[in-house]
């Protein structure tokens, strides 16, 4: 059975034509294609949408737990998100691979959805059975809610498929225990304490999905070093073929892109990995490469400016200050010598 799942991280607001990361289990391996026509999508915008969609019962307006047991088999479905979802995917992950890396653990995967994503599944044109769980609760759910003031920070929400969340058999049961706590909260009936209740619950679910991806990244660190030596070779090859004046300034999402990857995924894996952020780091080579060209004999600050990628001068002057701690101008003054 090959079965495709689809999952785009961009916010869009009209149903036009994209591109769109497609994700699939082919022969041990992960292929990225697939144009997807945004007017075949169907638009999932409340709770009672999305389990009428896939045949559960709606006991709560903003929330719902979705035991996939209890559903039909399906086909074939892309969906466009109105509201945030979690899915627990129950999977054998040992003979699967994204790209050449293999799954941390076989216990089960967490793949996050966040309003104006694209998702879904093809199987192909087969039958099949989904086995796992869902969490999907509407924004207003949160709105006002310290959860409704963080929920960015749940960074989580922005990658891509290939960026899942692996999960060892302790941290499942952990995440089943969560699941069934919400559900029921869920299923009593509603009064003043249920959303304090249920939101609380959610939290502490999502921040134990935040404490179990750094435990990923910690056991990917052979995969993390082999992204961050890419990422500094890009990072220097982007500066020796003379992109910055063509190009630009060098940008996260580039890189990001470059290494196929999501810009949030990015940015955590090198934040955890250097204990600094991607921004900084290619700020850093930046000011680095700045130094060299300032000092090139007959260069004008303006024209370093120029070849860094900088639309004005004035902004090559503030950040170079910022990290170096005077203008390109006195640093030059002080490091040339007749």
């Amino acid at each position: 059975m090959s079965t495709t799942f689809i999952h785009f991280t961009g916010i869009y607001t009209t149903f036009t034509d994209l591109v769109i990361y497609t994700i699939m289990k082919q022969q041990d391996s992960i292929h990225l294609f697939k144009m997807i026509d945004m007017k075949t999508v169907e638009r999932i915008d409340t709770v009672k949408e999305y389990n009428d969609s896939v045949g559960a019962d709606t006991l709560h307006p903003l929330v719902t737990v979705v035991d996939f047991d209890q559903i039909p088999s399906f086909q074939y479905f892309r969906r466009y998100m109105g509201v945030y979802a979690v899915f627990l995917k129950y999977i054998k992950c040992g003979d699967m691979t994204y790209g050449c890396q293999p799954y941390d653990y076989e216990d089960g995967t967490l793949v996050f959805v966040a309003p104006g994503q694209v998702y879904g599944i093809d199987s192909k044109g087969e039958k099949i059975k989904p086995w796992g769980k869902a969490l999907v609760f509407h924004p207003d759910l949160i709105t006002g809610t310290h959860l409704g003031r963080i929920i960015k920070d749940y960074n989580f929400f922005s990658y891509e498929v290939n960026e899942a969340l692996h999960l060892s058999k302790k941290e499942r049961d952990i995440i089943n225990d969560c699941f069934e706590k919400i559900a029921t909260e869920i299923e009593l009936n509603i009064d003043k304490h249920s959303k304090t209740l249920i939101v609380f619950n959610i939290e502490l679910f999502l921040n134990y999905c935040m404490r179990f991806y750094d435990r990923q990244f910690i056991t990917r660190t052979h995969v993390n070093n082999d992204v961050l030596t890419r990422f500094e070779n890009l990072l220097n090859d982007y500066f020796v073929s003379g992109k910055p004046a063509v190009i630009g300034l060098p940008s996260v999402a580039y890189f990001a892109g470059q290494l196929n990857l999501s810009a949030n995924y990015f940015g955590d894996l090198i934040k955890k990995e250097t204990g600094t952020t991607a921004l900084d780091y290619i700020q850093s080579k930046l000011i680095e490469v700045a130094k060299e060209k300032i000092l090139e004999p007959n260069k004008t600050i303006t024209e370093v400016s120029d070849e860094l990628g900088f639309k004005y001068q004035q902004h090559f002057t503030r950040i170079f200050k910022q990290k170096v701690g005077m203008a390109p101008v006195e640093f030059k003054g002080q490091n040339t010598f007749n």
